[in-house]
């Protein structure tokens, strides 16, 4: 597989506005040693405290952005880093198995809405029930480094469009990559995969840099598997 070197600013990841806030607990005490207490609290049922107190054995939490756990309050995006690689879909994604996560984006951000409008839509079909909105968060973030690239390998296995199929395939190709120190996998969309709809799977936390807010789009389904989509001012 080929490698590649890029230094881009500004790869579009899209997250679900109700993970999109500040920390909650802030506004609930008057010092730190109380936030302390409250977030030993919230650790026992967070997935991504555990990790960051040592107690994932698939993380190394000297791998995740963060030193101290009062440091989320002050610089955006530890926190968003961290959960991505904490929290996991059941069976995994594309390129990561349900043990550990990984930080999908895309350099366009109609192919990050295609990305996660089809599994928004494959959900609704199992309900029955294509009646629905959801508001998404762009998360930008800035890469340098050597990646390795298939872009020039669409049909090979990993990129099938059914999960399961292509999934499988892919989380053992990651598992390969990153035994060889892999940083992460430029690939084809496969849900938007016009010329140029490229994502990129980064497989190290502390690859992904200068985490900042974009723009926010809300997203509808009106009774079909079909959606509109609507900038938020």
């Amino acid at each position: 597989m080929r490698k590649t070197e890029i230094s881009d600013r500004g790869l579009v990841r899209l997250l679900p506005a109700t993970y999109h806030k500040p920390p909650a607990l802030r506004g609930l005490v008057d010092t730190d040693d109380e936030l302390e207490i409250l977030a030993q609290i919230e650790g026992m049922t967070s997935g991504r405290l555990q990790a960051e107190g040592g107690r994932n054995p698939h993380i190394d939490p000297r791998e995740l952005a963060w030193q101290r756990r009062r440091r989320d309050l002050h610089i955006y995006g530890d926190s968003h880093v961290n959960a991505a690689f904490t929290y996991t879909r059941t069976g995994g994604n594309r390129f990561n198995s349900e043990d550990r996560g990984a930080w999908y984006c895309a350099w366009d951000v109609m192919v990050s809405v295609s990305e996660v409008a089809w599994h928004r839509t494959r959900e609704l079909g199992y309900t029955g029930c294509f009646e629905d909105s959801a508001r998404y968060v762009e998360l930008l973030a800035d890469f340098i480094g050597v990646f390795d690239d298939m872009t020039d390998e669409p049909h090979h296995p990993a990129l099938g469009a059914n999960p399961d199929v292509g999934y499988p395939e892919g989380q053992s190709l990651a598992q390969h990559l990153r035994r060889e120190g892999s940083r992460g996998l430029i690939y084809p969309s496969v849900r938007a995969p016009a010329h140029g709809g490229n994502c990129l799977v980064c497989f190290e936390p502390r690859a992904i840099q200068n985490v900042r807010p974009g723009a926010s789009w809300d997203l509808t389904w009106d009774g079909t598997p079909d959606y509109s989509i609507i900038a938020v001012a």
